[in-house]
């Protein structure tokens, strides 16, 4: 069998050799030296046909159409005259798409394996002395004009895949924003001292400029008409506070530059709003699969964050992320603290939606999902947005199983849901009771004149009893000062006692709680005080023993 080897053009001239030696070609590993010299060279294969490019135009054409995998014009031409004479024969081909190209187009067979790869090595590294005729000066020269040419048609192939301009964009985007909210500001705390209360009425910023832009000084409301940027109660109202405005009176001139300021934020919202679509345009189409997934500007700022579209695809989805929360990250890894869940993708619609709890987990989900969209839409050929639309499908499912789904059961097969008690609310009304409020307990019945007296004779005779027995204890004869002291303390303290006992019984008794006291009382007086009998014996006691020392 006589293989046909065509070359990858790299060169201004499209050669066909044919192999000689066919058996050498079985060896792979030592092919490599039947290509050390030109004469070893010569001996494996020939040139069959050789045919040459008239310009640069005509050779990039036919290198980007191989490039592609695609078969030019004047390529199948050459197929057609050359090798469709011996159609028994085999084909080499070092692309294997391209092979399958000729395959459909041409009926012709043809072969791609690692022998054809170590052939095309040995004839690129020997295609001076294959080709006859081309000086290796000159032969250089067509090489590298021939690659400058290519990489300058694919750095222009396709002008919207050039994501620098997306970078740019959500960057003059964002310092839009922020010049915008230092104007408004400015404009409504400027105007603000001549017709406060217009800020409170109108809350849009846009339509706040605009109002004063058309009318300037707060006197014109009245005569004027806005009903084009106001509707017809708001601007009851602005006429209404106009007419009793606590504001102070400017001069023209100070209106004329409020009135200069508004032009300028309703021209840069304006161009705002220009700036967005573009934005929005362009992510479509570099990015469309990565736009769907999490929105336009979301995907810009992560494109801008990692510097291109291709620097966001080589990072993992964890990293993805986490991309916008570096320095919180690294302070948490400092000081051992929990890491943050998510970064700029927390933005994202899908993170917005969910609850606190299931934030954590939609974003890594979403952050997976985005990673692979970022790598089909850098590294893909097809520019659909289908892969991106399956991706956001999967991932509102999940989220909406964590919401709906979220008790199930810990035990079991875990498809079935966790069985939970109804809740019913019980209404008990609960009435406050009054008589914790008070120490003294409540008299039920008021009592009759006998018993009281009956209760006071009583109390008199134990009264009696009482100071008979501290008569009996307290009469101790002694000559000595200190024991004069004592007996003058000891009548001082019985004259004390029968003062409480002579007073008059209270109209509502008080109880004495006496506590950790399990000795007898006595009952003394309407008042309802306790002696304890407890402490007056050992009082007897103590008398006794001094009477005893005295006397010794």
């Amino acid at each position: 069998i006589v293989v046909w080897f065509l070359l990858c053009v790299k060169f201004f001239f499209s050669p066909f050799l044919q192999v000689l030696n066919e058996k050498k070609l079985q060896e792979v590993d030592s092919l490599w030296k039947e290509f050390e010299t030109p004469e070893k060279a010569n001996k494996i294969v020939k040139l069959k046909h050789f045919e040459k490019f008239q310009d640069t135009t005509e050779a990039l054409a036919a290198s980007t159409a191989l490039v592609e995998g695609k078969l030019s014009k004047n390529l199948k031409k050459i197929l057609k005259k050359i090798v469709a004479k011996d159609a028994h024969e085999q084909l080499a081909v070092a692309d294997a798409k391209l092979g399958g190209v000729i395959k459909d187009k041409l009926n012709l067979s043809c072969i791609h394996s690692p022998m054809v790869t170590e052939l095309m090595r040995g004839i690129r590294s020997q295609i001076e002395g294959l080709i006859t005729g081309l000086p290796s000066r000159e032969l250089a020269a067509m090489c590298l004009g021939l690659a400058h040419s290519l990489s300058r048609y694919k750095l222009k192939f396709s002008p919207d895949k050039v994501d620098t301009m997306i970078i740019q964009a959500i960057s003059l985007l964002d310092d839009l924003d922020k010049e915008l909210n230092n104007y408004i500001m400015r404009c409504r705390e400027w105007y603000g001292w001549h017709f406060p209360e217009l800020g409170k009425i109108i809350t849009d910023n846009l339509t706040y400029c605009k109002c004063v832009r058309k009318v300037g000084d707060r006197s014109n409301f009245a005569s004027s008409d806005v009903s084009d940027i106001l509707p017809e109660e708001i601007e009851e109202d602005v006429k209404a506070a106009a007419e009793i405005s606590m504001g102070t009176e400017v001069s023209e001139e100070d209106i004329n530059n409020i009135i200069h300021l508004c032009d300028q934020v309703i021209e840069i919202s304006e161009y705002r709003t220009q700036l967005y679509d573009y934005l929005k345009n362009r992510m479509m189409a570099i990015a469309p699969n990565l736009t769907i997934m999490v929105g336009e500007l979301v995907g810009a700022r992560l494109i801008a964050h990692a510097g291109s579209l291709l620097n966001l695809a080589k990072h993992p989805a964890s990293t993805v992320q986490l991309l916008g929360a570096e320095k919180a990250l690294f302070r948490a890894l400092k000081t051992k603290r929990d890491t943050p869940k998510f970064g700029l993708i927390y933005h994202a619609s899908l993170v917005g939606q969910t609850n606190t709890k299931n934030k954590g987990k939609i974003s890594r989900m979403l952050a997976a999902k985005t990673a692979l969209t970022i790598r089909y839409d850098a590294l893909g050929e097809d520019t659909s947005a289908e892969m991106g639309a399956e991706n956001r499908l999967k991932v509102e499912t999940r989220l909406r199983l964590l919401e709906e789904r979220g008790l199930r059961r810990i035990s079991g097969t875990g498809k079935a849901l966790a069985k939970t008690d109804k809740y019913q609310n019980k209404s008990e009304v609960k009435i406050f009771d009054p008589s914790g409020d008070s120490t003294l307990p409540a008299v039920s019945k008021k009592r009759k004149i006998q018993e009281v007296e009956e209760q006071d004779a009583e109390v008199a005779v134990k009264a009696k009893k009482f100071k008979a027995e501290m008569k009996e204890d307290t009469t101790v004869e002694d000559d000595e000062p200190v024991k004069k002291k004592k007996k003058k303390k000891d009548k001082e303290k019985q004259a004390e006692e029968e003062e409480v006992l002579n007073e008059e019984p209270a109209t509502s008794p008080a109880v004495e709680v006496r506590q950790n006291c399990t000795a007898p009382c006595s009952f003394r007086g309407m008042d309802s005080t306790f002696v304890c009998l407890q402490t007056t014996e050992k009082k007897k006691k103590k008398k006794k023993k001094m009477k005893n020392e005295d006397e010794n």
